[in-house]
């Protein structure tokens, strides 16, 4: 499973098949990780800081955390796509075809002066997380898609 977790500043991403439920997160900050909670992820609750330092201890790398670099990452579905926008503008976005079997991404791909900073990978998550919500398989022809989907 995948998820995002997303305040103002940073994004948060969770990949629950690598989390080896080792607590250095809850340790390093508890005010934001808390398992007996839903979500267990709560950004808000501590200072950036603090969850900065509690993702970057995670032993199993199932969390890695970014900035938002005040870039909005979306869902599309009417034209099967993530999508990521700098105020009105659209600079990324991750394709999907979806068929009886399931979604496929094909695409993935940001503007050359947003590059470098996690925003194809957040494309990537929203896909992963909205099909998962829905029950979905998704596999990916698109190479960053699938290195995303295997880490």
């Amino acid at each position: 499973m995948h998820r995002l977790y997303e305040n103002d500043d940073i994004v948060i991403l969770w990949n629950s098949d690598r989390c080896q439920h080792a607590k250095a997160c809850r340790h390093g900050s508890p005010e934001t990780f808390d398992p007996t909670r839903r979500p267990w992820i709560q950004l808000g609750n501590a200072e950036n800081a603090k969850v900065w330092k509690a993702v970057e201890n995670c032993p199993s790398g199932a969390l890695s955390i970014l900035y938002r670099h005040g870039i909005e990452v979306v869902m599309d579905p009417d034209n099967c796509r993530s999508i990521a926008r700098d105020g009105d503008r659209v600079i990324g976005e991750c394709e999907y075809q979806a068929s009886p079997s399931g979604w496929c991404i094909y695409h993935t791909g940001v503007s050359p002066e947003h590059e470098g900073k996690g925003i194809a990978k957040r494309l990537v998550y929203k896909v992963l997380e909205a099909a998962e919500k829905q029950s979905i398989a998704v596999s990916a022809t698109c190479s960053y898609a699938a290195k995303v989907i295997s880490e």
